[in-house]
């Protein structure tokens, strides 16, 4: 490319991101997140793709990025749920990344996991640095000759940089002291001088112009580093300076440790969790303090276990048959954790009911479940640099599970109904409502404890109406009033609040 047309470019992905940078302080700068983010994240992708690669059409296989992207940002409008928001925000994020390097040209989709991990840490330096370079791009070219300019136009334009300010400064002295001097200051030309919050709006512009410009970057020029690199689908870990290091026998006398402590446990759970009550009676153990309890910590060996394989995977030299089949009697062996893990789980929930941490909790357990099995077949096929690929479509498969599933509303119709129907409670449970709980739960719940509140009586409908009270004021509170802040699950909470009686 020439000289003129790369300075050409950075000024127009320059000026691009500016006014993106302006769109975020119109539509983020003090509003909750809502329709907002559904809108940043279209403005950034149109961008993206208005500033691409002329000649090098993106991969048709990419095409779910953008879409995953606009999805999870949809739903940020959608449920109000800060922490769902949360995870939303961020897949919309890592999505919106993906989808510029993908206008760019380059094959995201086709590429391996440790490419892909090279791609996002080249995304994350350009996002930072990337506008510092386009900046230097952007300069004037050197003239042969010198400007001419008419001798009156120095002093001039001099005079004005130091006027200016000085009348700015005598007009707000001015309009503060007289408010007649205000008012027709304010009728005259049709505007308020009020520079009181001018620097923190500029540094929130310029802040979001600048990760957006290094962003966009990407989308007009591409990734050098990892193109002139051979990064193909099918290239091993070699190319990308991970050199295999781990010997079979080393890497067989790792899954041979942890397959025997994983067995051990494996073995305990068939005689005593799944084998009923009457062996922990000989034990000394009542069934249920043996059983609820531990789920977070099987959760977590179970990621262990995996992370495990997947780095023997990209380190082991020679994968021979017993590797293969050692590597895969473990991933049999994490799946009957997780499943002790699901058991545990219920029977912690049956008792004492929902939260949305449980609920969490389970969807990550049978995400898991899925990778796992996943895993079994790429250790056997010899294919775990697709495991990336399959890791990234549960993710998102999750991710719009939870927010189809509204995790506020659902925690908070559990266990209401747990209240309305004590037969749902088993005899060691507990019955009483959390009121306290559930009136802090996301703005999701509030329907769904409007709607109760007819079926309960006493303490738990005082305490549940107190709470539903505190909840109407914060709602009327900013910044949820600005248009760009709009989202679904808050307005349906306003709705039905206003359906409670005074």
């Amino acid at each position: 490319m020439e000289r003129h047309d790369l300075r050409g470019t950075a000024r127009r992905v320059l000026l691009i991101a500016l006014a993106i940078g302006v769109l975020g302080e119109i539509v983020l700068d003090g509003s909750a997140a809502g329709i907002n983010v559904l809108m940043m994240t279209t403005a950034v992708l149109a961008a993206g793709w208005l500033v691409r690669r002329p000649g090098r059409a993106p991969d048709p296989l990419d095409a779910w990025l953008p879409i995953s992207a606009l999805v999870l940002a949809g739903f940020v409008a959608i449920r109000a749920d800060p922490f769902l928001a949360a995870l939303d925000l961020t897949g919309a994020a890592a999505f919106t990344a993906a989808s510029v390097a993908a206008f760019s040209g380059l094959a995201v989709t086709r590429r391996s996991l440790s490419v892909i991990l090279v791609i996002g840490a080249w995304l994350i330096e350009s996002t930072l640095a990337g506008a510092a370079r386009l900046l230097i791009g952007a300069r004037p070219a050197p003239r042969d000759t010198p400007r001419t300019w008419p001798a009156w136009l120095g002093p001039v334009a001099r005079g004005l940089v130091l006027a200016v300010p000085l009348v700015l400064i005598f007009a707000v002295l001015f309009a503060s002291a007289d408010p007649i001097f205000r008012r027709g200051f304010d009728e005259v030309l049709g505007f308020r001088v009020d520079l009181g919050s001018l620097p923190g709006r500029l540094l929130f512009i310029c802040g979001i112009a600048w990760l957006a410009a290094g962003l966009l970057a990407v989308a007009a020029r591409g990734m050098p580093q990892v193109e002139t690199a051979s990064l193909g689908a099918a290239a091993p870990p070699t190319t990308i300076g991970l050199p295999r290091s781990l010997g079979a026998m080393e890497a067989l006398v790792v899954l041979a440790a942890v397959d025997a402590i994983v067995a051990l446990f494996v073995g305990l759970q068939l005689a005593y969790l799944f084998g009923g009550s009457d062996m922990l009676a000989a034990a000394g153990l009542t069934y249920s303090a043996y059983a609820r309890r531990g789920y977070f910590e099987l959760v977590a060996a179970a990621g262990l276990a995996g992370g495990i394989l997947v780095f023997l995977e990209y380190q082991v030299v020679t994968r021979p048959r017993v590797y293969v089949s050692a590597s895969i009697a473990l991933v049999a062996l994490t799946i009957v954790v997780l499943a002790s893990a699901v058991l545990r789980l219920k029977l912690y929930q049956d008792a004492y009911g929902w939260t949305e941490l449980r609920l969490y909790v389970a969807v990550s357990i049978a995400a898991m479940a899925v990778t796992l099995a996943a895993l079994a077949v790429f250790l056997a096929t010899d294919r775990t640099r697709w495991l990336g690929h399959v890791m990234a479509v549960i993710g998102l498969v999750s991710l719009i599970t939870l927010n189809l599933i509204a995790p506020a509303a659902f925690v908070a119709e559990r266990n209401v109904e747990r209240i309305i129907d004590p037969s749902l409670v088993p005899p060691d449970g507990q019955a009483a409502l959390d009121a306290d709980y559930l009136g802090v739960l996301p703005d999701d719940a509030v329907p769904a404890l409007v709607a109760a509140l007819p079926q309960l009586s006493g303490n738990d409908a005082f305490r549940i109406e107190r709470a539903l009270d505190r909840r109407e004021r914060a709602l009327a509170e900013a910044p949820y009033g600005t248009p760009f802040s709009w989202n679904l699950g808050r307005e349906r909470a306003k709705a039905a609040l206003r359906t409670v009686p005074d």
